[in-house]
């Protein structure tokens, strides 16, 4: 998940990556499977609306499903 794109766009002035970016805050071997990695990412409470199940959901599975392998 990202807070922005590869291209410049005006818009980027106007949020702070430092404090929006999500954070890698432990990474695992998956046991059994070779170079596999199970990898833990934080997300600040501000990206998320107060209450909002409907928020909370799409941020969880639309990263979740996106992602590839790498």
């Amino acid at each position: 998940s990202s807070t922005g794109t590869w291209t410049t766009v005006w818009t980027d002035g106007l949020t702070s990556l430092d404090r929006y970016k999500g954070r890698c805050y432990h990474i695992e071997r998956v046991v059994g499977e070779d170079n596999q990695y199970i990898a833990y990412v934080a997300y600040p409470l501000d990206l998320f609306e107060e209450g909002s199940v409907t928020n909370m959901f799409t941020s969880i599975v639309g990263n979740v499903f996106g992602f590839k392998a790498l």
